[in-house]
């Protein structure tokens, strides 16, 4: 009786146990941000020009395109130029670019908010270049390189994940660039129609704590 009340207990903290880990493991995945269908919450972050800036001022937008992204990478660098265009190609059709630095400036001088501003005038910057101060956005998201896009598509229940990843097939070089994800994302979107591919691994530096 003694034997069969012990192994009882056994099996009830094994059953405990797995449980737990089960329960941990859960709680990991959901810490790791964003996945497509998700909603997305709105932020408030300081603008280069010192204003601050959420998704909810833009009350005629249909969509965002949310791209993390710094001064100091060579992958963000080689997609400056991507970023603009996309911006002047899709924000009149409601899907404007948000740009977010979410380096902390300590660790990466060069991604300072005063040299955000510095950058975005020499390269004429058309959209919020945004800092993420305390670095508390890019987790929410689950950003881990420089750029890293989310599109975002309102709804009723707020603004939805549809794409994550990658700009294109080329981060390094836009001559050699032979499928456009996030165009053809955005395309999709605007045709009613579905995304084919929502999600690419990002390429691009680490983000920096």
């Amino acid at each position: 009786m003694k034997t069969f009340k012990v192994l009882t207990l056994l099996a009830v903290v094994l059953i405990l146990s797995a449980f737990a880990v089960n329960t941990i493991g859960k709680v990991g995945e959901g810490s790791k941000g964003y996945n497509v269908g998700d909603i997305a919450a709105d932020f408030s972050l300081k603008n280069i020009d010192g204003e601050q800036v959420s998704l909810n001022d833009y009350k005629d937008a249909k969509g965002f395109v949310v791209i993390f992204t710094c001064n100091t990478c060579p992958f963000s660098v080689a997609n400056e130029n991507r970023i603009i265009a996309l911006d002047l190609k899709y924000k009149n059709q409601g899907y404007p670019v948000i740009a977010i630095n979410p380096n902390n400036p300590e660790a990466q001088p060069g991604d300072s908010f005063e040299k955000m501003q510095v950058r975005a005038k020499e390269k004429g910057y058309t959209f919020p270049y945004l800092l993420d101060e305390g670095q508390k956005i890019y987790p929410a998201y689950g950003a881990t390189k420089t750029p890293h896009v989310y599109l975002l598509h309102k709804t009723a229940r707020g603004n939805e994940v549809k794409y994550i990843g990658a700009i294109d097939d080329n981060s390094r070089n836009e001559a050699a660039v032979k499928e456009r994800f996030l165009e053809n994302a955005i395309n999709a979107l605007l045709e009613g129609k579905e995304i084919e591919v929502t999600e690419t691994r990002a390429i691009g530096c680490s983000i920096k704590v």
